[in-house]
């Protein structure tokens, strides 16, 4: 189905807990669970519907995100109902990696083939200190085991923070010359929290690839019949095993070519990831509502997409998306 800005929108986030086992400052930094009750989140039969309704609309790919999706009960029978969805061609997952060592093998044979892992650090005490507490050993290990059983492509996340992780770009950059991954480094994005990471620890993306041009060349790989499968800028290194990616909200908006919708956890069906408004699924799933009723929510959903978001890391007063990154799903 296309936008009223002539966009194809065929692409669903869907954020299955906001709860996490981590607490990344610039996600969730606060300490301790989600406040919401089981009741709050949508349960796994009201995601399928939702998910089913979209794919009539024309979705065909979904992500599964959180908090950390991995840490909900029943998510790799809730994976292999999706492959039973006609017309849903694409499944994959984010995770932070916590426990993907142990669950790899239960989600890929549930269906999962491409994941993406977040990493803001490979130095030990650096990541701990960004994820309250993470294990970095643990995060490795799954990467490790998620090679092992074959999952392509293998997507390393990073959020480049000034000041904290800047000094790291070339270790990750190595990460995709020695081995088949995509290592991608994201713009920090200024969301509500608690001011332990602040919009002043932006670093551009045009900083980054430049640090990483000034060791490897780097290509521009221009895919065929791609232009709607993401927001990333794809590289390759010239003599690498894998790729590099940046994704610049701030600095390169690529909203022009935005394929997607996000459904919370809480069921709020997002529009727009930096826009605060949407809409309200599970009030109308709870009390009855229709498939007609549903499918004309989510095509309500599509039609008032906007154009772009109205944020700006250069001076000036910038406008906050009004929900923490894990109440959203990324």
């Amino acid at each position: 189905m296309l936008d009223s800005h002539n966009r194809e929108i065929n692409y669903l986030r869907v954020s299955v807990t906001d709860r996490c086992n981590l607490h990344c400052l610039y996600c969730n930094p606060k300490v301790g669970l989600s406040e919401g009750g089981r009741d709050d989140i949508l349960s796994f039969e009201e995601i399928h519907r939702v998910i089913r309704a979209a794919v009539r609309l024309g979705i065909t790919k979904v992500r599964l995100t959180g908090g950390e999706p991995l840490v909900r009960r029943g998510l790799a029978d809730f994976i292999s109902s999706l492959g039973e969805i006609e017309n849903l061609t694409d499944i994959s997952l984010t995770t932070n990696g916590i426990l993907l060592a142990s669950m790899a093998d239960e989600i890929r044979q549930a269906g999962i083939k491409r994941i993406n892992i977040s990493l803001d650090s490979l130095d030990k005490g650096k990541y701990a200190r960004i994820t309250g507490g993470g294990d970095l050993r643990a995060v490795l290990d799954g990467i490790d085991e998620a090679c092992r059983l074959g999952f392509s492509p293998i997507k390393i996340n990073n959020v480049a923070i000034k000041g904290f992780n800047d000094d790291e770009i070339l270790d990750f950059a190595g990460l995709a010359s020695e081995r088949p991954f995509q290592v991608r480094f994201i713009e920090l994005m200024p969301f509500t929290g608690d001011g332990q990471v602040e919009t002043g620890d932006y670093l551009s993306n045009q900083i980054v690839r430049e640090v990483i041009e000034g060791r490897y060349g780097l290509q521009e790989i221009q895919r065929q019949g791609e232009n709607n499968s993401g927001p990333a800028r794809i590289f390759r290194l010239n003599g690498g095993m894998g790729e590099i990616g940046f994704i610049s909200p701030l600095s390169h908006l690529f909203c022009d070519s935005c394929n997607r919708l996000r459904l919370t956890s809480d069921g709020t069906l997002l529009s727009c990831l930096l826009y605060p408004d949407g809409i309200d699924l599970k009030e109308s799933l709870r009390r009855g509502c229709s498939d007609e009723e549903l499918t004309k929510l989510l095509q309500r959903a599509i039609i008032v997409k906007p154009m772009k978001h109205q944020i700006s890391p250069n001076g000036g007063r910038i406008k906050k998306c009004g929900r923490q990154m894990y109440n959203i799903g990324g």
